[in-house]
């Protein structure tokens, strides 16, 4: 039986980055698309719980329940989840192999899509020379992004008084620092190559928080982006065809506007058939 909100049905679903347990974390926003639409396959591609942060200081409200609870609900009802650790969950990377709730941890997976082309599906730290080779850096660039999102805060809140519409900061930063442009083209690059050296067609991933899609060398490139700024899925349509869903910009949903209650998530099934 098909969700009665279930309005969108896609082959495969595609989400990374959500930290859940952190306060950027838009996890009312995740909730919505997460009832909105059903799927045979989704993909957890890493960082579903901040673990760095839950470590320093404990922050979890209803919403990120759930999430939790629309996953396992997805799960419960026919959908196959599949979930790949990242380096901000990396405690579950204990659990490889095991299969939770209806929910299987692996550390990446290959993924067929529906015309046929294979793609590597991994979070990506393992290609990000900071994370692999300087953790102290990594955590270091973690409190920066943090402290980037409450400059966004405030920035965003004398806009709003100001009659200006939301203006993300920390997005504004990464495309005007060269550094940070470079490194994300590294990055990309560096993924595309490692699933050409696989006999691969492409690859997804997450970890940069910037949703792109893009062909490299002949190399699928796509990655999924985040839920604390952009709110972005990659979806595969049933022929195969792939798109990122920016779900706060086309639902209109604002940055500004006090969250509100969560929703419960009904029992009702859901089947992406």
């Amino acid at each position: 039986m098909q969700h009665a909100e279930a309005t969108r049905q896609y082959r495969s679903v595609f989400i990374s980055d959500v930290h859940l347990g952190t306060r950027g974390c838009r996890a009312e926003f995740l909730a919505d698309f997460l009832r909105s639409m059903a799927c045979e396959q989704l993909y957890l591609v890493g960082d579903i719980v901040d673990g760095w942060r839950l470590r320093k200081s404990w922050y979890w409200d209803a919403h990120h329940d759930e999430v939790i609870r629309l996953v396992l609900r997805h799960a419960r009802h026919g959908s196959a989840v599949t979930y790949i650790p990242g380096n901000h969950d990396e405690k579950f990377r204990d659990w490889l192999g095991l299969e939770v709730a209806g929910v299987r941890l692996t550390g990446e997976a290959e993924h067929v899509t529906a015309d046929g082309q294979r793609l590597l599906v991994m979070h990506g730290d393992a290609f990000d020379s900071v994370v692999r080779y300087a953790k102290f850096l990594a955590l270091l660039g973690d409190w920066a992004y943090d402290v980037a999102l409450e400059l966004n805060r405030l920035v965003n809140l004398a806009r709003r008084r100001l009659g200006y519409p939301y203006w993300s900061l920390s997005q504004w930063l990464k495309r005007q620092v060269k550094g940070a442009v470079k490194a994300i083209d590294r990055f990309e690059e560096a993924l595309a190559l490692e699933a050409r050296r696989r006999g691969l067609d492409g690859v997804i991933c997450g970890h940069i928080h910037h949703a792109e899609m893009r062909e490299i060398g002949g190399i699928v490139y796509r990655n999924d982006g985040d839920w604390v700024e952009s709110c972005t899925a990659l979806v595969e349509h049933f022929d195969g065809r792939f798109e990122l869903v920016a779900w706060a910009e086309e639902r209109k949903l604002s940055f500004f506007r006090p969250r509100r209650a969560a929703e419960p998530a009904l029992d009702t099934a859901v089947d992406a058939s």
